[in-house]
């Protein structure tokens, strides 16, 4: 089997995603709050197991549980963008995306006390001045699309579809773009919203997927990088935390190691070939 790794990511929305939602209402809020209830247990399952991740933590959220993202950053753990108030960029003015950026930036700067160093699009939707925002910003990576699933590459911007011919392709940034997928995020799976997210899946369902994507990867894939996302509301839920520690002894058959995505995108700059595809000799699929 090849060598891969695993990357741990954490998008810690708290209350943000409800405003976000314009339910701000004691309930759905309260959803956020646990959110920011379930922080030290997951804190304790990183630090427990020696992972380093990444949090993308919204401006709104460092404002408001500013003792809780001392203690993200005290562990480790890298900070990286999410917005201010998870905002739908594809309803802001190029001004007001511009704004926001520059206001959740300072926040993580102040945080952390260096800038941030990647981005993740709330709802992973980016619009057609994101990118280069993010190369004003002198952002190094993004993780927000998914035309590959284990080979990071250089994200584009200035695409052409035109509904009555072909697509033509735009320029590629010097973001380096680490995909995702909502197959691999938890909240699709296990948040419920009201004529919207079913939710409720059973654990064992879709950690079981999990392990075959890594299955996969490591199989027909030299040094892939697999992205998993994971909600502080959604997967800090007792019966999913067993589910998720079960899955972690799980990996750890795996040749896998855990890093960082601000690791991983240096390492993509340096030359490093990342998620080649080299299936075995012979097998049938």
């Amino acid at each position: 089997m090849h060598r891969g790794t695993l990357c741990l990511t954490f998008d810690f929305d708290a209350i943000s995603l409800w405003i976000s939602r314009n339910m701000i209402t004691p309930t759905p809020v309260s959803r956020g709050e646990f959110g920011a209830f379930a922080i030290p247990r997951l804190l304790n399952l990183l630090e427990t197991r020696g992972i380093s991740s990444t949090w993308f933590i919204p401006g709104h959220t460092i404002e408001t549980y500013p003792s809780l993202c001392r203690e993200v950053v005290a562990a480790g753990h890298e900070v990286a963008l999410h917005g201010y108030a998870h905002e739908n960029a594809g309803t802001l003015s190029e001004a007001e995306e511009r704004d926001m950026f520059r206001r959740a930036y300072d926040l993580i700067g102040e945080l952390t006390g260096a800038p941030p160093r990647g981005n993740r699009t709330p709802a992973w939707d980016l619009t057609a001045h994101t990118l280069a925002i993010l190369e004003e910003l002198q952002v190094d990576y993004d993780s927000s699309l998914m035309s590959t699933d284990y080979t990071p590459f250089y994200a584009r911007t200035g695409d052409e579809i035109p509904g009555d011919g072909p697509t033509r392709f735009g320029r590629a940034t010097n973001l380096v773009e680490i995909p995702v997928s909502w197959s691999l995020d938890d909240y699709p799976h296990f948040e419920y919203l009201r004529g919207v997210l079913p939710g409720f899946r059973a654990v064992e369902d879709v950690y079981h997927n999990w392990l075959l994507d890594l299955q996969y990867m490591v199989r027909d894939f030299d040094r892939g990088v697999a992205v998993v996302t994971f909600h502080p509301q959604a997967i800090g839920r007792g019966h999913r935390l067993i589910g998720l520690e079960e899955w972690l002894d799980a990996v750890g058959e795996f040749p896998l190691t855990y890093a960082r995505l601000d690791a991983v995108a240096r390492g993509f700059r340096s030359g490093e070939a990342l998620g080649m595809y080299d299936p075995p000799q012979g097998s049938h699929r």
